[in-house]
């Protein structure tokens, strides 16, 4: 692993081993390697590292991450019994409007009818492809809960800008639904498997690296998408050692209805 930077060492209490930044992307079809799909990774204490893809065994050579080989990676480490946060910078969930227009009463229910729509998973389908269809939408001033708490955050339907989470969100909802089925009680989806994750499981969670950044400084040579899962997995790192990611992880201070609205629509890490 790297060379020790300004994380502080792990505390006796520290749950987690192992802190993931993945900076996601929407493009193209899940299998295939995308230079936007970027990985880091850092142990309790240490500056975070770029993980490059296993090796392929025809080619014997390493390339960009595809959806489907960080989602592979994701239930492997979890199968092994490795206690990991990985934050993901795409959007977990729709907003509460959504759930309303096409009857969704839980984010189970939601998973399960965002995958018959829009199933980006399967192998030769794309965001693009899909939205020409005209499948369920909503409209660009669309806002969930946690991205009204923040300045900068864009709608999950707001396509084709700079900065835009819709396709990645779109592109990775489905691999969700498929990392829980897979992995069972072993990975703990942050907060709709509830908001304290017991010790010992695996987590994800919706980050926002743009909140980030400027707190972890991009190395020479750094592009911005290798940035921002660096950025990620140093925060988490970092908050871990400082013992503050626990009460990341809490509820934060929601009214009832709130947070019958957050149990539908998620919530982003950091954010309180």
């Amino acid at each position: 692993m790297g060379k020790e930077g300004a994380s502080a060492a792990p505390t006796p209490n520290q749950r987690f081993d192992l802190f993931i930044g993945i900076d996601y992307s929407g493009a193209r079809t899940a299998s295939a390697p995308l230079k936007e799909l970027q990985v880091y990774g850092a142990r309790a204490g240490w500056t975070p590292e770029k993980w490059t893809r296993p090796q392929v065994a025809a080619t014997r050579r390493t390339g960009n991450w595809s959806r489907v080989e960080v989602a592979r990676l994701l239930l492997e480490r979890a199968q092994a019994g490795e206690r990991f946060i990985a934050g993901i910078d795409h959007c977990f969930s729709m907003p509460w409007a959504y759930f309303e227009r096409y009857g969704l009463g839980s984010w189970p229910a939601f998973l399960d009818d965002f995958v018959t729509h829009w199933p980006t998973h399967e192998h030769d389908a794309s965001v693009d492809g899909l939205r020409a269809a005209g499948l369920r939408s909503g409209t660009a001033k669309e806002l969930r809960l946690a991205e009204t708490w923040t300045s900068s955050a864009k709608s999950v339907f707001q396509f084709d800008m700079q900065g835009s989470v819709a396709k990645s969100s779109h592109a990775g909802i489905p691999w969700l639904k498929w990392l829980r089925d897979q992995a069972g009680d072993r990975l703990h989806v942050w907060p709709f498997d509830g908001w304290d994750p017991a010790p010992g499981k695996s987590v994800i969670a919706e980050m926002y690296p743009s909140m980030l950044k400027r707190r972890y400084p991009a190395a020479e040579g750094m592009s911005a998408d290798q940035h921002d899962a660096f950025s990620i997995a140093s925060w988490l790192a970092d908050m871990a050692g400082r013992g503050a990611l626990v009460d990341y992880l809490r509820m934060p201070p929601l009214t009832g209805t709130e947070q019958r609205v957050a149990a539908c629509e998620g919530w982003v890490l950091g954010v309180r």
